[in-house]
């Protein structure tokens, strides 16, 4: 975690900025924050309010909130493991300060669990390495649990940061939500209705028929939030270890600047708690393999720790359940496992020891469902997702607006005389009706027959033809051919500049 990646993340600086008062750093000494201060590139109440809201380091092995067998047998097991053996390698990997290390150095000592073998020509810190009655300590450990990793948060400090970086925390206002689905056809009545349901942190559920961009609309507002916020790697309950942070699903802030500046970005990083990761707030989306015990928390039997479920990886961000209906597990079922969580904003998990416990349940809930709600869930459930949006099929007007605009980021330009007869042909389908991805499907096919041709990619009657006719297969049970429609001369239309 590095202060500046935090600051340019925040778009309190720019990368600029950060290298500048490195350049200054190396010159004249300092700390990053205290030099873009004093630069004038920072605010100083926006860096106190930026450490203020990111975790501290604990300054004592009491302040990590894990009691002292827990840390030992951390360190210990990271030992036996070959990951570290100086002080400076044992904080990294613990990502723990250096002053709680020392202090749990000494506390292993004293038990005599490690032997001493000096510093190396050159090195300026002493090498440990683990005795006999250390070996032996970091076999129980193991036995215990196999994780080895950065140390844990206690469950208390977890509850307090999930709390204090709510959803609801981060206003998005109405320019942003335009800039979300700028480059997509929805209506200034959309904008109104999905405004306020972003902003209440509460379920939405995106009804209406297949292919008309429900996936892609939550895909959107599941990024439109700009906010940083803080992910444990795991945390410890009763003694088990819970991992959270998934780096195929949780993205880090981006570095702000070269890897070559990581010491100067580092300067104020002894105030900040390494042992969580500053992330964009997560979205997850999952579909028809979500059973309900992907809803619970996933023990190793042999590594003997676990790994949180889907929903509280997403704890802070999005979480959507697409084709809704189509589980695995019966959709009453499932809808009574949410119930809870939906009303109370609060979440039981159980671990194997049978020991329960709660946490907040704080993200947005979205449902996304080609099925009539009224099938998939009684009134009682439906009163629980206060905003229900359908996503209708477009006008005539808005599937000219969809086809030209995917036409042109394709490289190409659809004439009034295409759209004409991409329309007619649409409706001598009879009961096809116009759908927001048949646009790009047509498009698709059309260039890639231009490929396959060897030509410049074009609009021609016999390609539209063909991508009209794999929207939908024929009934083989009709045998009587459609009636001959006459085909209005159609203009070729090149590849656009």
């Amino acid at each position: 975690m590095f202060l500046g990646d935090i600051l340019v993340a925040h778009k309190l600086v720019t990368p600029a900025d950060v290298a500048e008062a490195i350049a200054w750093q190396k010159r004249e000494g300092g700390r990053l924050g205290d030099i873009l201060v004093a630069q004038g590139k920072l605010r100083a109440e926006d860096l106190e309010a930026i450490m203020h809201g990111a975790p501290s380091a604990p300054r004592t092995l009491a302040e990590t909130g894990l009691a002292l067998p827990t840390l030992l047998n951390l360190m210990i097991k990271a030992m036996y493991s070959g990951a570290c053996e100086t002080p400076s390698q044992i904080a990294k990997f613990l990502a723990l300060p250096p002053r709680p290390v020392q202090l749990l150095i000494e506390q292993a000592q004293q038990r005599k669990l490690l032997d001493v073998l000096g510093a190396p020509d050159g090195m300026s810190e002493v090498r440990y390495v683990l005795g006999e009655k250390g070996k032996h300590w970091a076999l129980d450990a193991l036995e215990q649990n196999q994780y080895i990793g950065p140390a844990p948060v206690s469950l208390a400090s977890y509850i307090d940061r999930i709390q204090r970086q709510r959803i609801v925390n981060e206003r998005i206002d109405k320019a942003a939500i335009q800039q979300a689905f700028s480059n997509l056809v929805v209506s200034d009545e959309f904008i109104q209705m999905i405004g306020p349901a972003i902003n209440s942190g509460r379920s939405i559920l995106l009804y209406g028929a297949p292919g008309n961009g429900k996936t892609t609309i939550a895909e959107r507002i599941g990024g439109i939030f700009e906010d940083v916020i803080y992910i444990p790697y795991c945390f410890e309950v009763e003694g088990q270890i819970i991992k959270v942070f998934d780096p195929g699903i949780h993205h880090r802030v981006e570095r702000s600047t070269q890897e070559g500046h990581s010491r100067a970005l580092g300067l104020r990083r002894d105030d900040l708690d390494m042992r969580w990761v500053p992330c964009r707030r997560p979205f997850i989306v999952t579909g028809g393999e979500l059973t309900l015990e992907m809803l619970d928390l996933s023990f190793n039997a042999l590594a003997k720790f676990y790994e949180a479920p889907l929903h509280v990886k997403a704890l802070g961000g999005t979480f959507v359940i697409d084709d809704f209906g189509r589980q695995l597990v019966k959709p009453e079922a499932l809808l009574n496992r949410w119930i809870v969580p939906l009303e109370s904003r609060v979440e039981y998990l159980k671990l194997h020891t049978g020991k329960s416990f709660r946490i907040p349940f704080d993200e947005l809930v979205i449902f996304s469902t080609n099925l009539s709600p009224r099938d998939l869930m009684d009134p009682a459930f439906l009163r629980r997702i206060p905003y229900k949006l359908e996503i209708g099929t477009p006008n005539a007007e808005e599937y000219r607006l969809i086809f030209r605009s995917v036409s042109r980021a394709l490289g190409l330009e659809a004439a009034d005389e295409v759209m004409d007869y991409v329309m007619m042909k649409l409706r001598e389908l009879g009961n096809v009706p116009f759908a927001g991805y048949q646009p790009k499907f047509i498009v698709d096919q059309v260039i890639a027959a231009c490929k396959f041709e060897g030509i410049q990619p074009q609009y021609r009657p016999e390609f539209v033809d063909m991508a009209i006719a794999n929207l939908h297969p024929k009934d083989p049970r009709s045998s009587t051919p459609p009636p001959a429609v006459p085909q209005p001369p159609m203009t070729l239309v090149r590849k656009a500049g």
